[in-house]
């Protein structure tokens, strides 16, 4: 069984669709078989993994209405081995749609219960916000990974999203658990950065990851040419930051 993993934040500008694509490739990367779900109707995850998308082609927003089936959606990035739930700005329908459907919370989970044997892990890119298609998401996983930007009201944000994940879970998934927060945009010669850093292992120590990603003009260029890090730059500081946290992330299986 998959292990279901939603990168959220309800903060935007967090690096959030950044780890979510350079995540799913450098796991892909370790040989493990997942599934990117593009779960934002702005639709950077699917742009930024270069998918092509037709005019009329069917997206997660079809999945979730119950308008198609997975394999008419799931497109396989051949080039980066994993693949991908694509979305468009069209995904608001669903947003509104579900909220007067029967069991709006659990529409996710029962699409991804019947693929979820296919993969290792199941990435879910959330959007910036608690609404519905947050929501869904957070009901469907099994860990949370949240990043973190070293800002001055990271801390601020973070405990109410922690409060929003106890809240889920006592109402609707018993069995979901933060699995890490990851240090974002992170500048070591920025004592704001150190100092926010030293917070979070102070509060959250057990939660943090030890790798820290850095702020690389790599990592914002990648997307632009529709490609995770680790292909477009693999020697980049940013690419090296994302295998690492693969790598903690995979120990945790054991």
């Amino acid at each position: 069984m998959a292990e279901i993993l939603s990168i959220v934040n309800q903060k935007g500008g967090v690096g959030k669709t950044t780890t979510c694509i350079n995540l799913s490739a450098a796991l892909a990367k370790a040989r493990r078989r997942v599934l990117l779900i593009d779960l934002d109707p702005q639709s950077n995850a699917t742009k930024g993994c270069g998918t092509n998308l037709r005019e009329g082609s069917l997206t997660v927003n079809d999945l979730l209405l119950n308008r198609c089936n997975f394999e008419d959606v799931v497109h396989h990035l051949d080039d980066f081995n994993f693949d991908i739930l694509p979305s468009t700005p069209q995904l608001t329908e669903a947003e509104v749609l579900l909220l007067s459907s029967n069991d709006k919370e659990f529409t996710l989970r029962n699409v991804v219960l019947d693929i979820a044997s296919k993969y290792d892990y199941l990435i879910i890119d959330c959007p910036p916000s608690l609404n519905i298609l947050t929501v869904n998401a957070l009901t469907g996983s099994s860990g949370i990974i949240i990043p973190v930007q070293c800002e001055f009201f990271a801390l601020q944000g973070l405990s109410e999203l922690v409060s929003t994940i106890d809240m889920i879970k006592k109402s609707s998934n018993d069995r979901i658990k933060i699995k890490g927060i990851i240090r974002t945009m992170f500048d070591a010669r920025n004592n704001l950065s150190n100092d926010v850093s030293e917070q979070l292992v102070k509060y959250f120590k057990d939660k943090l990851f030890k790798t820290k990603i850095p702020r690389n003009i790599t990592l914002a260029e990648s997307p632009s040419h529709g490609m995770p890090v680790i292909f477009y730059d693999p020697n980049s500081k940013g690419a090296l930051s994302y295998l690492s946290l693969a790598g903690e992330l995979i120990k945790l299986e054991k």
